[in-house]
């Protein structure tokens, strides 16, 4: 209970941060364009609280948290006194229009960019993507990928990090050709190109996990056979192991990684198992019988309820990148830039079925996702809100009546034929608009569903 509310508060925060600056761009820039802004709402439906500011402007929350609006002063949607008319949104210019309608996404993009700037100026750190295992069979064998090899880039690109090689071959995503990794081994400054041929890679499947399609897992150093948890109730506990002890043998048999250990437990679900430990430099032998718990696809396996000291990272194994100020925005401007060409991109091959419409998410799943990346520190979460930021900007451009992007279309039409687009038509628009953005909305939310 207590984690689905920090997830609930988690995803009102990112949600209440995104529409706020989104409605704040339309809402500042009517301002500026001498329009009278009636109403600033951060959600739908009944009014929970609001005031109101000098201008007359009601600012409120609402008490459905998925959106927001600003309602301006507008001849087609009641009757404007006459000292009033020159601030109705209707009478303004068309480019007037147009800037107010763009504000919106805009502030989204100018947010994104301050939050990476931040997460940026916190300083960054990732592990060096070296080859741990390549899967026989896989792509990344074909391609002659081996063991201990670092991947200096994809496609040409750097990829100086765990999360830069993702994000490179997230980028191919749906693609036909070949993917070019570019390597070198260990203690060698010779550079190797190799070549992994794809044909509409991983089209159909819903949110892939490109190193693990492509037959890669990395280096990761060995956990410690040291305990560093034992939940209370648990088979561990009730066997007698603490923490603090490490795991020397069990039933006579010596284990070197914890991964094997683990394998060796799991297939040894409600059979008791002698654990060798070594406690206070003594040696103990204490019997545990694993749990039977069932996992994934009905497999079941056992479980005792341990979990390892955590193993520390090579100094050489990590990159540490620290910024200035201006260095920082320059890294959030090109960090803003790239992930906007990613959605963009994204969005082409969901429309041309190079990507599963099983990708798009909702409410739900964001808000999981919120509650997760809060949970693994501030520039996570952060970051989280950046993606996020730049989704939502790019989505409301997008020629679609209803979103600004429609709006700006209309208001194009408009500024090239010299009068506005007759009210039938944009009522047409307005009905296929909706009818499309509910339709994508119904289908997220089908999927977050299929999810849980």
């Amino acid at each position: 209970m207590l984690d689905f509310l920090q997830t609930a508060v988690w995803a009102l925060v990112a949600l209440g941060v995104l529409v706020s600056f989104h409605e704040f761009g339309h809402f500042i820039v009517a301002r500026w364009c001498g329009v009278k802004v009636l109403r600033f709402s951060i959600g739908f439906g009944r009014r929970l609280v609001s005031r109101y500011d000098r201008h007359g402007t009601e600012f409120t929350i609402s008490a459905i948290p998925l959106g927001g609006y600003v309602k301006m002063l507008d001849e087609r949607e009641g009757a404007v006194a006459p000292a009033e008319l020159d601030r109705a949104f209707n009478r303004k210019s068309v480019w007037a229009r147009m800037a107010i309608a763009a504000a919106g996404p805009i502030a989204n993009f100018l947010l994104a960019i301050v939050l990476f700037w931040g997460v940026f100026l916190g300083g960054t750190s990732g592990p060096v993507p070296v080859v741990g295992d390549v899967e026989a069979g896989s792509l990344a064998a074909v391609a002659g990928l081996e063991p201990g090899q670092e991947i200096l880039a994809v496609d040409d690109e750097p990829t100086p990090t765990w999360q830069a090689l993702n994000w490179r071959l997230a980028n191919r995503l749906g693609d036909s050709g070949h993917i070019k990794f570019s390597v070198r081994y260990p203690d060698s400054s010779l550079e190797y190109h190799m070549y992994a041929d794809i044909d509409r890679w991983l089209a159909g499947r819903e949110v892939p996990d490109p190193l693990e399609e492509i037959g890669l897992s990395l280096w990761v150093p060995e956990a410690s056979m040291k305990l560093s948890q034992v939940m209370p109730g648990s088979p561990a506990e009730q066997g007698g192991l603490r923490v603090g002890d490490e795991i020397v043998a069990t039933d006579g048999q010596a284990f070197s990684t914890w991964d094997d250990w683990t394998s060796y437990i799991k297939a040894h679900p409600q059979q008791p198992v002698q654990v060798t430990v070594v406690r206070d430099g003594v040696e103990q032998a204490l019997t545990v019988t694993p749990d039977l718990v069932e996992v994934d696809g009905g497999e079941t396996i056992g479980r005792v309820g341990v979990a390892p000291v955590a193993a520390s990272w090579p100094e050489e194994k990590v990159r540490r990148y620290h910024y200035g100020v201006l260095s920082a925005l320059n890294k959030g401007l090109k960090e803003t830039w790239d992930k906007t060409l990613f959605t963009l991109d994204s969005l082409k091959k969901l429309l041309f079925g190079q990507l599963s419409t099983r990708n798009l998410s909702g409410p739900i799943t964001i808000a999981k996702v919120a509650g997760t990346s809060a949970d693994a520190g501030w520039q996570s979460f952060l970051s989280l809100l950046a993606l996020l930021s730049i989704s939502l900007g790019v989505l409301n451009l997008l020629p679609i009546p209803v979103l600004d992007g429609g709006h700006l279309l209309y208001y194009g039409i408009e500024a090239v034929k010299g009068s506005p687009v007759s009210e039938r038509v944009q009522m047409i628009g307005l009905q296929v608009g909706m009818a499309m953005v509910l339709g994508i909305m119904a289908l997220a939310l089908y999927n977050d569903i299929l999810r849980l």
